[in-house]
């Protein structure tokens, strides 16, 4: 199969993977033909990415990093603490979130697991989502990077269960955001954008009130948007002062926040969401945390048809562990020509070889 843009799918393609909502239930099947129709509907649903099947490329598989039914729940936990968040008041906030933390650390205990048992890094390119909420979406991804880095940096599992817990509540303020504000289709006006940002303190604030919570997840709430540099908010802090959890959750947060179709930017891939991470290193984002986000997430997602610097034409169809950027490719095409007899070529074994670009539209 093939990754390619929405935009550039072609009536009679079929796709190579199926497509799900985000409560786990298939909207379109592996195999459906694509039409117009169908087409138009998933541009309208914020679908940027998806998979076709190819002939050439029929034994390349996409797979999943955690199972689409503890995704499901996952995602179903989250919509329905921040729903009943958003219909109560402040403190009654606070008691709902209490009522249901064993659920959710059960349920980050289940993602670690699986996160820790997987000897392959981390992609979530490789299953399509459509979701209602994009902040329901966003908390899991957000976890799942931030679980990734925590398994990359070696933490303890009592370190990985409070920075698990912080990841999956890190927007849980913005439920007291007014919600035309928050989904406005449109970019925000400076005062619209003061009104987003308190969202960190609302969390804050309701994260700390929670007896079975510790103080940690609440900073984490609070710190997530600060830069080292001082430029980020609600409180301008600088490098030292911006706890270590809240600095991970941030890499996370900005990879998964580019990477998603928003209604006024389109979605980026994996790769060009890296290269944001590095501009800001060391200034506004800790470098060995970039850099382990880097060694423990898919940077090409297999399927991906890429060029390299001497003019072939490959696509990605495994991943080289702790080495994102050097994935093993199946070379496709040579001197502009289609090959008859393809063949294999892992860039770990060549150095001299390097992506140049990705082909996501044909």
């Amino acid at each position: 199969m093939r990754l390619l843009k929405t935009q550039a799918l072609k009536p009679g393609m079929r796709l190579g993977k199926s497509i799900f909502n985000d409560r786990g239930t298939i909207l379109l099947g592996e195999g459906c033909e694509i039409s117009d129709t169908i087409k138009r509907r998933l541009l309208s649903l914020d679908v940027s990415f998806v998979y076709v099947a190819d002939e050439r490329t029929k034994d390349i598989k996409a797979e999943s990093t955690i199972s689409h039914e503890l995704r499901r729940r996952t995602v179903k936990t989250i919509e329905n603490i921040f729903l009943d968040v958003k219909s109560k008041n402040m403190q009654e906030c606070s008691f709902v979130i209490e009522g249901k933390t064993q659920r959710i650390s059960k349920l980050l205990g289940n993602i670690t697991t699986e996160i820790k048992n997987s000897e392959k890094l981390l992609t979530l390119l490789s299953d399509v989502y459509i979701h209602d909420d994009y902040i329901f979406n966003h908390s899991i991804n957000v976890t799942l990077y931030t679980l990734a880095i925590a398994k990359e940096m070696k933490m303890k599992p009592k370190q990985m269960e409070i920075l698990g817990l912080g990841a999956i509540l890190h927007d849980v303020g913005k439920m007291l955001v007014p919600p035309d504000i928050l989904k406005k289709p449109a970019r925000l006006s400076e005062e619209e954008y003061s009104m987003i940002k308190q969202h960190s303190e609302f969390g804050f604030q309701l994260l700390r009130k929670i007896h079975s919570v510790p103080l940690l997840v609440a900073h984490c709430a609070y710190q997530h948007h600060e830069r080292l540099d001082g430029s980020g908010y609600p409180r301008g802090l600088y490098a030292d002062d911006i706890h270590f959890f809240a600095k991970i959750i941030a890499v996370a947060d900005v990879f998964d926040a580019v990477t998603s179709n928003r209604v006024y930017r389109q979605a980026m891939l994996p790769h060009e969401a890296l290269e944001i991470l590095y501009a800001g290193s060391e200034t506004q984002f800790e470098a060995k945390i970039v850099e382990a986000f880097r060694r423990s997430v898919t940077i090409y997602p297999d399927g991906l048809t890429v060029q390299l610097n001497d003019g072939r034409k490959g696509v990605v169809s495994s991943q080289n562990a702790g080495i994102s950027d050097r994935p093993v490719l199946l070379i496709i095409e040579e001197n502009g020509i289609e090959l008859e007899h393809t063949y294999f070529c892992n860039l770990k074994d060549h150095n001299h070889l390097l992506i140049t670009s990705c082909l996501v539209d044909d």
